[in-house]
């Protein structure tokens, strides 16, 4: 049995933050998020996450399970904390991480609770890091780990030992249990370090297994916001490798910025200065950016938006957006349409073929197919109290500075003049024109 405590408690000094420091985002996610995101990719689903006050609301959030650490007085506190909440298991593994490493895989982990087999008491994950560090020191006798030298605490020749603990442990349970029982408080911070249990199991002749991550960026701390932007392009530039092994072109890796759980089809191409976000879903064959940002939006295949904003709408094939257009709230524009420069789609419905080319408000509107919207027309859809629909027919031609006013339904084959205000129903295959527009040949 192997259980997760995942350390998410700490205070944030360095951050200078009211938000507790598991909650900036770095790619549209929390950093407790992606640690629990690792966790699970590794098969382990009984998690629980060690948190203060202002988290402890937010744990719901993620499917786990909180344990509150009201007063915080350190990581051996901590797992002293969590584990008098959790029920004893005498053959059990607990895993514990922290809350703050977002570039943590699943691999790591997997590798972690691999290394504690029958013999060993303690798996501990090492990476070779950069001096100087913040990192606690792995000192070693040979290739066995004798203790865990927190940064505060070392001496000069301690400080230039390039091999770090990265607070990452798999240990027995039962010898967990025993281990933290003896922790001392007596250490630069006045705090009870996880880390001395290290050097506890070690005179005690206990078998201790260091792991070495591959990479020291995979488990970088964030105590900063200079960090916290260092973690976001590491996690940015993976994700953008990702989608490009799997066939999408990004121009530039280093000005595309996505999140995770997108999907991306296969000879998409992304220009420099574009966005992904919140589950967007896009189809094969498509072209985005420069300078675009979608955000929930569901693209088909062969899709062109340019330096353009969709938000939570839905796109079908072949159709091309901007330059400098903005689709929105629950749009739905179905194959072949076509929307331009300056145009403004909101929580409406564009049947094939609709084209709208400059300069345009179509906001709470059914629009039919073929019908072509003219420069500068505007739907009217509130009324200072309530929004009001527009219905417009098919093979519609609104003639430019066109107004609207919604409620109203404008039939098929119908055609508005050029700066007509349109206050009354249109019957299929009539034109009006005219402020307010009437049927043409009519006073």
């Amino acid at each position: 049995m192997l259980r997760a405590i995942v350390l998410a408690a700490g205070k944030s000094t360095r951050m200078k933050t009211d938000v507790p420091k598991v909650l900036h985002e770095i790619c549209g996610r929390p950093l407790l998020w992606y640690v629990i995101a690792a966790l699970r990719a590794a098969n382990i689903d009984d998690i629980y996450v060690v948190a203060n006050d202002q988290l402890q609301d937010r744990i719901d959030d993620f499917g786990v399970k909180p344990i509150l650490q009201a007063d915080p007085l350190g990581t051996g506190h901590a797992v002293q904390t969590a584990l008098r909440a959790l029920p004893v298991n005498k053959n059990g593994r607990i895993l514990i991480a922290c809350g703050d490493m977002p570039l943590v895989q699943a691999e790591l982990f997997r590798g972690l609770a691999g290394s504690l087999d029958v013999d060993a008491t303690l798996a501990l994950v090492t990476a070779k890091m950069p001096l100087p560090s913040n990192f606690g020191r792995i000192i070693r006798r040979g290739t066995d780990v004798l203790r865990i030298v927190e940064a505060r605490d070392a001496t000069p020749d301690e400080l230039l030992i390039d091999e770090m603990n990265a607070g990452i442990y798999a240990f027995n349970e039962t010898v967990l249990r025993e281990a933290v029982q003896g922790l001392r408080s007596d250490n630069a911070q006045g705090e009870y370090y996880l880390t001395d249990t290290v050097d506890t199991l070690a005179r005690s002749g206990k078998r201790i297994v260091p792991v070495i991550a591959g990479d020291h960026l995979h488990v970088l701390g964030i105590n900063d916001r200079v960090e916290l932007a260092a973690a976001r392009r590491q996690m940015n530039r993976r994700l953008c490798e990702e989608h490009m092994r799997a066939g999408v072109t990004i121009v530039d890796p280093d000005t595309t910025y996505l999140e995770p759980e997108l999907a991306v089809g296969r000879d998409t191409v992304i220009y420099p200065n574009t966005t992904i976000s919140r589950l967007s879903e896009v189809g094969e064959r498509c072209t985005l950016g420069p300078n675009t940002h979608l955000s929930a939006a569901k693209l088909g295949n062969s899709v062109e938006v340019r330096s353009s904003i969709v938000f939570d709408s839905v796109i079908a094939d072949d159709v091309t957006i901007g330059p400098f257009a903005h689709v929105r709230s629950n749009a739905r524009l179905e194959r072949g349409v076509h929307i331009g420069n300056f145009v403004e789609v909101k929580n409406s419905h564009l049947g094939a073929g609709v084209k709208a080319s400059h300069l345009s408000y179509i906001g709470d509107a059914t629009v039919g197919a073929r019908t072509n919207i003219g420069a500068g027309t505007i739907t009217c859809n509130f009324d200072g109290r309530q929004k009001n629909r527009t219905t417009i027919g098919k093979d519609v031609s609104i003639g430019s500075n066109t107004s609207l006013v919604a409620p109203v339904n404008v039939g098929d084959g119908a055609l508005t003049g050029a700066s007509s205000v349109v206050t009354k129903d249109v019957a299929a295959g009539e034109r009006v024109a005219g402020n307010p527009a009437r049927p043409l040949g009519k006073k």
